[in-house]
């Protein structure tokens, strides 16, 4: 069969328009992934008095994603793992990450290889079909030496190893201490970024907990490109107390929240925003997570 010239061109034009299209659906498709969760603790008194009821709730709401911040004794909330996927499964609830502090017993340095109590974590996190394995702390006791800190942050590195073998990621979540205080003239924040292997960790940024230490989320997120894969979001009010500050429903404080999640998308690489809120100002803990949720809908998360 021949074809002319002008059928040619014709329908060469139509495949091009047709490939840049689908190459701006693709853009857009992209753009757009990210996932809203919430941090339970927000909500820590509901989940400790009702699990399940509690979760009812934020369903209801609309929350679909979540972050756990209870696992004690190979138990999430009082259950087991498989029994506490199966009621997240019944109310179309996932486990994108969960929070559980790694210490430095959880590594046998002899037999070069983590304890099972550790290896308990990530198994149980697996069953949840976690994304994240998120350690939020540091221990006190290697705070005040670089060499027991490097030590320390490398253990990260072998962790995500771990975690990867299981098809997750380790992750850090900050307070504020990672930006005050400073061994060997640098600040363990970026001691942090320095030392672990982003393949392998990724950084939780909280931007409560950083924004009390005087640290902008604006200018670590524009300092350390990609490395942020999810974010605390979190708003803060001034307060007369002594720590001088404290968690609010978003939009309602003094931190920037919408122009330090967007920059998240753009050059973060994060597309995981999980709302946490501590402090309710008189309401209840799910009403302002209620609220927090409306807010980061209004945002187009």
């Amino acid at each position: 069969m021949t074809t002319s010239r002008r059928t040619f061109l014709k329908n060469s034009a139509l495949l091009l328009a047709g490939t840049s299209m689908l190459s701006k659906g693709a853009f857009a498709t992209s753009a757009k992934n990210k996932t809203l969760g919430i941090q339970l603790y927000s909500v820590r008194d509901d989940m400790r008095a009702d699990p399940i009821g509690t979760l009812t709730q934020l369903a209801k709401i609309g929350y679909k994603h979540l972050e756990h911040a209870n696992y004690v004794d190979r138990k999430f909330y009082g259950y087991h793992a498989k029994e506490f996927k199966k009621i997240l499964d019944d109310l179309d609830l996932k486990m994108v990450a969960g929070h559980t502090a790694m210490s430095v017993d959880h590594y046998d340095y002899i037999k070069k290889d983590f304890t099972d109590a550790w290896k308990y974590t990530i198994e149980d996190a697996a069953v949840l079909n976690q994304k994240y394995v998120i350690s939020p702390s540091m221990p006190q006791t290697i705070r005040g030496s670089y060499d027991a800190m490097a030590n320390f942050l490398d253990l990260f590195n072998l962790s995500g190893e771990l975690c990867r073998k299981s098809g997750m990621k380790f992750g850090y979540h900050n307070h504020s201490f990672e930006f005050i205080l400073k061994l060997n003239g640098k600040k363990v924040f970026d001691l942090f970024m320095e030392r672990t292997d982003q393949k392998l960790v990724s950084m939780q940024l909280d931007i409560g907990n950083m924004f009390i230490a005087e640290a902008k989320a604006i200018d670590v997120l524009t300092q350390y490109p990609g490395r942020f894969e999810l974010m605390h979001v979190k708003d803060e009010i001034a307060v007369n107390t002594p720590e001088k500050l404290e968690s609010a429903v978003l939009g309602t404080g003094i931190i920037p929240v919408k122009e330090i999640i967007d920059l998240g998308r753009a050059k973060g690489n994060t597309s995981i925003f999980i709302v946490e809120q501590e402090s309710y100002q008189n309401m209840s803990a799910m009403e302002s997570v209620r609220k927090d949720y409306d807010v980061m809908k209004g945002w187009g998360y």
